[in-house]
């Protein structure tokens, strides 16, 4: 191993916060990104966000991923074959090392496989996998419970960790691979994967560095970027301004007031993706006893003019939303359209016997969603016509998850990507039941509850008939609709923007996750 190997294999072990930087000038092969918000751990099945599945595609490998197009490229898995209705085989890319130097092999699938099914936050997904087997070192078996038809969507989640690396107990006696929410456990202080970066430094909201891994696997990318400045810039201004005065090369979450202005702005460039991300809101029934009552959560459904929102606040840079599938996706139902009716929802206010109204308090981040602190604030106006007065908190998307987690408030908003690029995961995590074992509902924050739903999305997750499977999701979304088990706002576009000679478009998409290993700079 090289002094240079040595080093960084020492930085893996052990990033140090709070170490002196030194200024960077830019060069062709220096990426200096200004993201919205960095990673809020180095452990990747901590926390189930975009800001974790960024960092995923930075420092690990995923077996595929998606195209830009929604097909499934070949990435640690190289070959799939469906053996039958339960079974999949996988041949995994041979000569791939980690960033510690282990081996990659089919035992560190397996053992990733496993420790996603005990996520709290991932094992909702991974629910359908019965067992993963490792056939021989470079081919595993994957056996699901029943048919299940999104197997490869799955996969596209499955980043193989170094299982040798998170092996074993700390100096003071912990689990490696133990995974705690928020808290400090050796997972979210160090990290080992398969991806072109290594964490060099990392300093909570304040800064991370990567630098590319010298033996990364994939020497055909034409990707020349061999350092990674990521400074979260929460405010948009100052992230907008940052790009056009060159203090960086790439921001992602352009605001809709200034997409004009970086579009018109010489030597920077904007690029738009139709977003997928559902935008809304969780009413919370386990501390207010009016949510219960199906008329009060219609009325608050009516009373918020998402079309407005759409328009003005977003500046057309969102699609109104009245469920949670966008167009294109499996259960989308063309007959659902948002319906803003502020008397109608007057009246079943009255109807419940709320007419005098009642007091919440509503949570929201101020640096995840596009607007989402002004958006918050609108819908907290339009519920007052309504008579339900709100006292609005917004906070940085740190303390947001752990105050999140803890479902403490009244409303809380929340946006979600499927991440199966599917309709069955809005459900499954943000409407189904909570069921701590098996973990669906992870991110039902009011604890809404409709077995009837749940028990059709279940059972289209086991059809295989694509047709059949479709009418079934369609259906639980008119159902949803009804029954208002999730506030809907809209669906959130995406805007990047970048300095000419950053050659981004390639690399970003409608799944959020820019695949940064693959950027080319010309300049």
């Amino acid at each position: 191993m090289t002094l240079k190997k040595t080093l960084l294999a020492s930085v893996i072990g052990a990033v140090v916060a709070g170490t002196t930087m030194l200024p960077m000038a830019a060069s062709a092969e220096t990426l200096r990104i200004g993201y919205s918000a960095d990673p809020e751990t180095l452990d990747i099945h901590e926390q189930l966000s975009g800001g974790m599945l960024r960092f995923s595609h930075l420092t690990f490998d995923p077996l595929v991923r998606w195209t830009k197009d929604f097909q499934f490229e070949p990435r640690l898995a190289t070959e799939w074959e469906q053996v039958d209705d339960t079974h999949m085989r996988m041949t995994l890319r041979e000569g791939v090392t980690f960033h510690s130097g282990n081996e990659f092999t089919a035992k560190d699938v397996v053992w990733t496989i496993e420790r996603l099914k005990e996520s709290p936050d991932y094992r909702a997904i991974f629910e359908p996998i019965a067992t993963v087997e490792a056939v021989d070192e470079y081919t595993v078996e994957i056996t699901t419970t029943e048919p299940y038809p999104l197997l490869l969507n799955l996969a596209t989640y499955i980043f193989p960790m170094d299982s040798e690396f998170y092996t074993g107990d700390t100096d003071d006696g912990n689990d490696k691979a133990e995974i705690v929410k928020a808290g400090n456990s050796f997972a979210s202080r160090n990290v080992s994967g398969t991806g072109p970066f290594i964490v060099t430094d990392r300093r909570q909201g304040v800064r991370v560095d990567f630098e590319r891994f010298e033996d990364y696997w994939d020497t055909e990318t034409e990707g020349n970027v061999s350092r990674i400045v990521l400074t979260p810039i929460a405010e948009n201004a100052s992230r907008v301004a940052a790009l056009l005065s060159g203090g960086v090369d790439f921001i992602d979450a352009v605001p809709p007031n200034d997409l004009d202005r970086v579009r018109d702005a010489q030597g920077a460039n904007l690029y738009e993706v139709p977003g997928t991300r559902i935008i809304g809101f969780q009413l919370n029934e386990e501390r207010v006893e009016a949510f219960q009552d199906v008329r009060v959560r219609q009325a608050v459904d009516l009373a918020i003019n998402q079309e407005g929102i759409a328009d003005r606040l977003m500046r057309g840079f969102a699609t109104p939303a009245g469920q949670f599938s966008p167009e294109g996706y499996s259960g989308h139902n063309p007959d659902l359209t948002p319906r803003y009716d502020l008397e109608r929802a007057q009246e079943l206010m009255a109807e419940a016997g709320y007419e005098d109204g009642f007091s919440v308090e509503m949570i929201a981040p101020n640096n995840r969603y596009v607007n989402d602190a002004q958006i918050a604030q609108a819908v907290a106006n339009m519920l007052s016509r309504i008579n339900i007065n709100v006292n609005l908190r917004t906070m940085p998307l740190a303390q947001y998850w752990p105050e999140y987690d803890e479902r403490g408030s009244d409303i809380a908003m929340i946006g979600w990507h499927s991440d199966t690029e599917d309709s069955a995961n809005f459900f499954q995590y943000l409407s189904f039941c909570i069921d701590e074992e098996s973990g669906v509902g992870q991110y039902n924050y009011g604890s809404y509850c409709n077995e009837e739903i749940d028990a059709l999305i279940t059972q289209a997750d086991s059809e295989t008939d694509l047709e059949k499977r479709n009418e079934m999701l369609r259906e639980a979304e008119a159902m949803l609709y009804e029954d208002v088990g999730y506030i809907m706002l809209h669906w959130q576009n995406l805007a990047y923007a970048a300095a000419d000679g950053v050659e981004i478009e390639p690399v970003v998409n409608a799944t959020d996750f820019p695949y940064l290993g693959d950027l080319v700079i010309n300049r």
